[in-house]
């Protein structure tokens, strides 16, 4: 469903370190309305997992997804950089027709 690279990984895991929920939570990625194109994401750390979420462990790490952010999300690959021009979590997402310039939102 959902790839997470060993580079988001390991970011991941230092985050959840850095907050002490490394053995509770896990990365929660979620589709939402909103945003330039009309739909957005939103990343955030969760200790539940719901009966309507599916998770899914890459490189040691748990990602929850709701089941209907689960059908944007399919093929996904969510990955993080860090170089001069940028820092942070860069999702790519090839159900995405149309991003904007801020590369927060899509729409599908």
């Amino acid at each position: 469903m959902i790839d997470v690279t060993e580079t988001a990984s390991q970011q991941i895991r230092t985050l959840l370190d850095e907050e002490g929920k490394a053995q509770s939570h896990g990365l929660r990625m979620k589709v939402v309305g909103g945003g330039c194109s009309g739909l957005k994401y939103e990343l955030s750390f969760d200790d539940r997992v719901r009966e309507i979420d599916s998770e899914i462990e890459c490189h040691g790490v748990r990602i929850i997804v709701d089941e209907k952010s689960a059908l944007y999300l399919v093929g996904t690959v969510l990955d993080f950089v860090d170089t001069l021009q940028e820092s942070g979590f860069k999702i790519q997402n090839p159900n995405a027709n149309n991003t904007c310039g801020c590369g927060d939102s899509f729409a599908a």
